[in-house]
């Protein structure tokens, strides 16, 4: 476990105080751009900044030194002063009361062997000052319980659920950008650095007690300790999902990783092993890694592998269907009472199978009924409804082509847009009245994400993947933690 207490953890990432030391009036700068962001962001807190000359930066003045403050007690440190600096400001700000130091300076381990000494200097001194440092080397944390972006780059996601730690800051970057696409939210998120002091496992381990988070998402390169880590996990996926993606899982991606953050790399096989035996979940992409945490995030675990795929068009089913082949759900045998009563719903043309394909036939209220249908049947466990947004994408087009309102454009744009929205509302309904997994996908969740389908799946609070085997790869992850958990 950590040698650090919930009194560290609250002053990194619930902080009431915090500090920017090394404020700059350059804005290309990490101090100015370290104060920049947490003033953006509307921190609830107090925020103030030193400078050595003591410039007014962003219109707000400066001090000297943290010993210079006007206040007696400061949480969060964020320091972006060069080395030499830095062991006078964090005396300084242990002395003032501070908890939780986040070092954004580089030139350390992973420039050169005297900067290894000095980030060594740096880990002692933090221990003799009780003082969580994290970092050196790091591109900031976010924590949108506090409203706080204390980070040297954009972007501030939503609130919401996942946890974000990593050993690389541009991959934070990235799943924060993910996040305000699909405009499923984030509670933490930090980058480690070079994780001197403490790195991704001990966020983990906060992530898994923190309130605000339901599902930890982490970027690795390296591990030192494999046993520790790997027991340590194992308490964390016990608590919460663990979505983990690692780099350097090639001669030259190892290599790649050790001049990013000085990692040394582990056997890709044996980790591999060890995520599915912790039961942690892992992705081969950013994106793989995020549609995984988003459906942690926003969905039920389904009870078993049975799933239902609902599809206004045939060609979709059929990539599903494939994509389920390599996962651990199966695609359910329709029972002949379901077959009954779609035969009342649908055309005679429909597929009379699994993938149900409805083969055109829908009217204004087919699809919901439907669905009423299939995800209430015990039959399934999990469903996946596709061809949602088509009708809304002509509407868009009929809207905005030089002939609206005339011709009952009006009307019928009107029309689908609502129809759209109902669609997907019915499904997401019906998946949380029943406890099952219910998932939505359409390329317009990245093609059009003010598609009135789309919306409507963020607006009740879900992810809207983008293609149909990503939606089945998430699903199969998630009955996969169901596996794992039963068996604990």
């Amino acid at each position: 476990m950590s040698a650090f207490t919930n009194e560290h953890f609250s002053a990194l990432f619930d902080p009431n105080v915090v500090v920017v030391a090394g404020a700059s009036t350059h804005p290309g700068k990490f101090g100015f751009v370290a104060l920049h962001n947490i003033l953006a962001s509307g921190f609830r807190g107090d925020v103030y900044a030193t400078n050595r000359e003591q410039q007014e930066v962003l219109g707000r003045p400066t001090f000297a030194s943290i010993a210079a403050l006007p206040c007696e007690q400061i949480d969060l440190v964020f320091l972006c002063t060069p080395p030499q600096f830095n062991e006078e400001v964090l005396r300084q700000a242990a002395s003032k009361g501070a908890k939780a130091v986040f070092v954004a300076s580089a030139g350390y381990r992973e420039a050169s062997a005297e900067g290894a000494e000095a980030e060594r200097q740096l880990v002692a001194l933090g221990q003799e000052l009780d003082l969580l440092i994290v970092g050196p080397n790091g591109q900031g944390l976010v924590s949108t319980p506090k409203s706080l972006c204390a980070q040297i780059v954009a972007p501030y996601p939503p609130a919401g659920s996942i946890g974000i730690a990593s050993q690389s800051g541009n991959f934070v970057s990235s799943f924060l950008n993910l996040s305000r696409q699909a405009k499923v939210g984030v509670s933490r998120a930090i980058s480690v650095g070079n994780a001197a002091s403490v790195g991704v496992v001990e966020m983990a381990e906060f992530f898994a007690d923190d309130p605000a988070t339901s599902v930890a998402l982490l970027y690795v390169e390296g591990i030192e300790d494999g046993r520790d880590f790997a027991e340590r996990m194992h308490r964390v996926c016990q608590k919460i999902p663990v979505v983990i993606m690692k780099g350097g899982r090639s001669q030259q991606g190892a290599r790649a990783a050790a001049s990013h953050t000085g990692s040394l790399a582990t056997d890709d096989v044996v980790f591999d092993g060890m995520c599915r035996q912790i039961g942690a979940h892992r992705a081969n992409s950013i994106a793989e890694a995020f549609d995984f945490a988003a459906a942690f995030a926003t969905m039920n675990l389904p009870e078993g592998p049975r799933l239902g795929i609902v599809t206004t068009v045939g060609g979709w089913g059929v990539l599903a269907a494939d994509a389920s082949a390599s996962t651990n759900l199966e695609l359910a045998t329709l029972p002949q009472d379901l077959e009954e009563r779609l035969n009342e719903l649908l055309p005679p043309r429909w597929s009379k199978n699994n993938p149900i394909d409805l083969a055109g036939g829908e009217t204004k209220d087919t699809i919901v009924d439907v669905l009423n249908a299939v995800v209430a049947h015990d039959a399934f466990d999990s469903v996946l409804l596709l061809g949602m947004g088509i009708q809304s994408n002509q509407a868009k087009l009929e809207e905005f082509g030089g002939f609206y309102p005339d011709f009952g454009l009006e009307r019928i744009v009107s029309f689908h847009y609502r129809q759209d929205a109902r669609y997907v509302t019915e499904a997401l309904r019906l998946g949380r009245e029943e406890e099952k997994a219910v998932a939505i996908a359409t390329e317009l969740a990245i093609g059009d994400p003010d598609n009135a389908a789309v919306q409507a799946v963020v607006d009740q609070g879900g992810y809207c993947f983008s293609s149909a085997e990503r939606a089945v790869f998430a699903l199969g992850q998630l009955y996969r933690r169901r596996l794992w958990l039963e068996h604990q």
